[in-house]
């Protein structure tokens, strides 16, 4: 009996702990509840849209067109500004960054606090690669907007065409419970230092890097056709590696030959590697969470910097 007994109140409490920690893990850190990608003949995949949650103390929320900002009508008010962005994590802000903390939020904040009413809608998905964007582009179109800012890293210059098999990294379901995301999203990849899709470094020759990397240009110039046959100015927002930065300033990679091809085809870049070149490595150094991601210093940073080139440089007179 005394036996029984012990079992019974050692189950109960293992019970009552896992109660708890199912709580926590979900009211305290948003766990059980991630964001949900669907697969997409256009784009590859993307975010569900509709969305609205809170991960780890962030706000996180997806309008009807799958972008990370406020719900947007296709009919754009005409005091308004309209800026589309389209990029991958970079500029999503995966769920390290709250809404109000996206470098398209932020841009948006500061060209409103100047007296122009503006929204900057962020198109955007994990490892999504310049094709990835004009797919985006062919599903959806411009939102009758003022200006395209594509956001393209030097990753980005080699990066394929994301497809839907990256939803096994960005779940299309919610778990049953919050304990069995964090087991298998994170503690279980800890453990082996397995990488995820989204982190991992693919190791391919130079032939196959070159090879893609003029497919991507050919993919961007048909993003500015299209733009430009819609009276839209198209820029491009460069952000470097950390390693283009730390521990010293180096060129990156297919950088010199991408910039070459923006000019041929007047597209005017907006380049964070260059205007960060010189920042104390301190700086640099909190300027990112991994080898590319960024943080939101870094965020704040690239979005006055754009809006110095956009709008007080009256590079964008709409934004003047």
């Amino acid at each position: 009996m005394i036996k029984f007994v012990a079992r019974y109140w050692l189950l109960l409490a293992i019970l009552t702990g896992l109660v708890a920690i199912e709580t926590i893990l979900r009211f305290g850190f948003g766990l059980g509840n991630p964001v949900l990608s669907q697969a997409n003949e256009e784009t590859g995949y993307l975010f569900q849209p509709n969305q609205k949650l809170v991960r780890f103390g962030r706000k996180i929320e997806y309008n009807q067109y799958s972008q990370r900002s406020d719900p947007v009508a296709i009919a754009k008010p005409e005091d308004k500004l309209r800026i589309l962005m389209l990029g991958d994590s970079v500029l999503n802000g995966t769920n390290y960054s709250d809404q109000t903390e996206t470098i398209a939020e932020l841009l948006e904040s500061k060209i409103a606090a100047s007296g122009q009413p503006a929204e900057v809608l962020n198109a955007s998905a994990y490892s999504w690669g310049i094709g990835n964007q004009l797919g985006y582009i062919r599903k959806f179109g411009f939102f009758n907007s003022d200006a395209l800012l594509l956001q393209i890293g030097t990753h980005d210059l080699v990066q394929p065409t994301s497809v839907g098999d990256h939803l096994r990294e960005n779940p299309d379901r919610r778990p049953l419970l919050a304990i069995q995301e964090a087991i298998i999203r994170y503690v279980i990849p800890r453990l082996t230092g397995k990488k995820s899709k989204n982190d991992a470094v693919a190791v391919v020759d130079d032939t196959e890097l070159q090879r893609q990397f003029e497919e991507n240009l050919q993919l961007l110039a048909a993003i500015a056709n299209r733009a430009r046959q819609a009276n839209i100015p198209v820029f491009v927002v460069y952000t470097p590696n950390r390693a283009d930065l730390l521990p010293l300033t180096e060129t990156p990679p297919y950088k010199t030959e991408f910039f070459q091809f923006l000019d041929r085809i007047d597209i005017q870049v907006i380049d964070t590697h260059a205007a960060w070149s010189n920042l104390p490595a301190t700086t640099l150094t909190n300027y990112f969470r991994d080898w590319v991601h960024l943080t939101i210093p870094a965020n704040k940073a690239i979005a006055d910097l754009l809006f110095q080139e956009l709008c007080l440089e009256d590079s964008l007179p709409a934004c003047s």
